[in-house]
């Protein structure tokens, strides 16, 4: 999933192009973090203690972005679908508070 496009796209059709490069970057660089928060809590959620502590356990061995990506997917079936799920209503909570 290319969360810079998403994050690029949706600053576009929030009216940032009108702002200066710095500001802009800044505004996407929060919306990122806020967007990958939303994503690692309904993750989190999701996986239940359990799961978490595994996933905790795949960061402390610095497993593979592919490691890690396979056992999300594992553990939650619909993963790419709850990605997806986040995403939408991050953008809508946007567009309802920016426009």
């Amino acid at each position: 999933m290319d969360y810079a496009a998403i994050l690029n796209q949706l600053a576009d059709e929030l009216g940032f192009g009108k702002l200066d490069e710095t500001r802009k970057n800044e505004l996407i660089t929060k919306m990122g973090e806020a967007l990958l928060k939303r994503i690692l809590l309904e993750t989190f959620d999701r996986l239940g203690a359990g799961g978490t502590k595994e996933y905790d356990e795949l960061i402390d061995r610095n497993a593979s972005q592919e490691e890690i990506t396979a056992f999300l997917k594992g553990r939650i079936p619909d993963y790419e679908d709850m990605i997806m799920k986040v995403v939408a209503e991050f953008k809508d909570q946007m567009k309802q508070e920016f426009i």
